[in-house]
């Protein structure tokens, strides 16, 4: 009990001080309509879904990512899910199958109403897993997604070792706010997630990709709470598992910074116009972030 009130304790802080971090000009030209189902893009037809972390929402964790999409004409959409109505602040704390059946209403939703052919997938962290896990288990899904860009998922669980210091980084408002979210609501999801946890059971019985979809894993070499970072890997035909250092072996981003990072950015951009290169220029990302 006690490791999991930890694990607990840590997941929902992953993404809570970064943004401040984040270059904030990226924003600037957002569309300032939130899930435009109007959007068409004859450059990349398919609409991309983002999948925020764990104790993330739609507009923090992925927005920046999602800014630089629309900026390189993607039509992106995106929700807040597995929140609890006493916590709208603070997404992923839900069981990982009952999220997992909102998402898949969610991408039910933008499929039918853009009209595209295919949807895409790009997840973070606990994203990242539900975008691995939503075409195996949710009926309907995977017929309709074509590329997955899984961002450091914990494909086979995680004990989120050493990141029990994350909860003291805000202080003591952050230390009761952990406290309180955990006493009424848990976190469900991040029991999921254990090695051990019932979600990451389902997903390693039996294949994890499934037909039609093309799955690229990204993660990196210095993910400190995905360890070992090769926990993210799925050794599956035609899977491509990648390191951000394969590109930019100088990038020490850490699990947090993946979704920050504009390294990542350009190959999510390249994997989902269907390009294998890396960037045209590493950028230094931030150490252990």
């Amino acid at each position: 009990m006690a490791l999991r009130r930890t694990i607990s304790a840590s997941c929902l802080l992953l993404s809570s001080w970064l943004a401040s971090a984040a270059p904030t000009h990226i924003l600037d030209k957002r569309q300032a309509a939130h899930n435009n189902y109007a959007c068409k893009s004859t450059a990349h037809p398919n609409p991309v879904v983002l999948l925020h972390g764990l104790g993330a929402t739609y507009y923090e964790d992925l927005n920046y990512l999602e800014a630089y999409l629309q900026q390189n004409s993607f039509c992106t959409f995106s929700i807040t899910y597995g929140d609890y109505p006493e916590f709208p602040y603070v997404g992923g704390l839900k069981p990982i199958a009952d999220s997992a059946a909102q998402l898949a209403a969610f991408i039910k939703d933008v499929h039918a109403k853009t009209g595209a052919a295919k949807v895409d997938l790009v997840g973070h962290s606990e994203g990242a897993f539900q975008a691995l896990y939503v075409p195996k288990f949710e009926a309907g899904i995977s017929s309709i997604v074509d590329k997955i860009v899984a961002i450091a998922p914990p494909t086979h669980g995680t004990t989120f070792a050493g990141l029990y210091d994350l909860s003291y980084i805000g202080g003591n408002l952050t230390q009761s706010l952990v406290s309180t979210i955990l006493s009424t609501v848990g976190c469900a999801a991040c029991n999921d997630l254990l090695p051990t946890g019932s979600a990451v059971k389902a997903l390693d019985d039996g294949p994890i990709a499934q037909p039609g979809n093309s799955i690229t894993i990204l993660t990196s070499k210095y993910d400190e709470l995905v360890t070992p970072t090769t926990t993210s890997f799925v050794q599956e035909p035609g899977v491509r598992n990648l390191y951000v250092q394969d590109f930019c072996p100088q990038d020490p981003v850490g699990h947090i910074g993946e979704a920050y990072d504009a390294n990542v950015w350009a190959l999510v951009v390249n994997t989902l116009s269907g390009s294998t290169a890396g960037p045209e220029v590493c950028v230094l990302g931030s150490p252990g972030r």
